[in-house]
């Protein structure tokens, strides 16, 4: 009898088991939406055609001094979570960044300087589809404003004085002393987006991603003072742009 009740028993806890592990495992929750914000320090690489501007420089005895390398642009962004839609964030971002260089004629003693500076501010519209924990999938478009300025020096290499820059201003002479002229494009700018996003802690991360800035709705002045016509529309900061960026806040 000892021995038919530990058969029993074994039975019936075999069958117990056996039907414990056919029940089907109750479906994962989903994913709970995401609150809180996100913000850090942001880069980006900008892949803008240099072409146009050498061309026009090409014109005034500089050549083609610029070259089609990525300008690096730097500044920040943030965004944070609403509640209306489920993982979907509102934010801004602003970045800049620039590129010189120079060409000295020999012969004349002239020193032609160019500088290239690109950059935009925007508020940015996303939508995060987690993938996995600590890994998000991020896609959306920032809109906003920006440009280039193009800083063409020109100097005759003496030194610069006072009064010297007096004479330069009642001088007739064009040539004259050293000259600074700064043409600035303004534009609208849309981006569209995509990244991920790794949180290696609970409370700070990193984001991979690419962008194409886009310009349109042009509009350039010389100095800041007067307008300059007959731009060709192929001048300006659009391109596209590998993004790095390291974050703080909730992922």
């Amino acid at each position: 009898m000892k021995y038919l009740s530990i058969l029993a028993a074994s039975v019936i806890l075999l069958s117990t088991t056996t039907q414990a592990q056919e029940e089907p495992i109750p479906p994962r929750r989903a994913q709970m939406a995401k609150i809180g914000a996100v913000g850090g320090f942001t880069t980006s690489f900008l892949f803008m055609d240099m072409g146009p501007i050498n061309d026009f420089l090409s014109g005034g005895k500089m050549g083609r001094p610029l070259s089609n390398s990525p300008v690096f642009m730097d500044g920040g962004s943030g965004a944070a979570y609403i509640m209306i839609i489920k993982n979907f964030r509102v934010g801004g971002i602003g970045v800049a960044g620039s590129t010189s260089a120079s060409v000295l004629d020999a012969a004349t003693g002239i020193r032609r300087d160019v500088t290239v500076k690109a950059g935009y501010g925007a508020v940015s519209l996303e939508y995060v589809v987690p993938i996995m924990q600590h890994l998000d999938f991020v896609g959306g478009v920032q809109l906003g404003t920006g440009g280039i300025d193009i800083i063409v020096r020109k100097s005759d290499g003496a030194s610069i004085t006072w009064t010297g820059e007096q004479s330069w201003l009642g001088s007739d002479n064009g040539n004259a002393g050293t000259t600074t002229r700064t043409l600035s494009g303004k534009f609208f700018i849309w981006v569209p987006t995509v990244c991920f996003e790794y949180s290696f802690l609970g409370w700070a991360g990193v984001r991979v991603g690419a962008s194409y800035v886009g310009m349109s709705s042009p509009s350039w002045q010389l100095d800041s003072n007067y307008d300059i016509l007959n731009v060709p529309t192929s001048v300006s900061g659009k391109g596209w742009t590998i993004n790095l960026a390291l974050l703080v806040g909730t992922f």
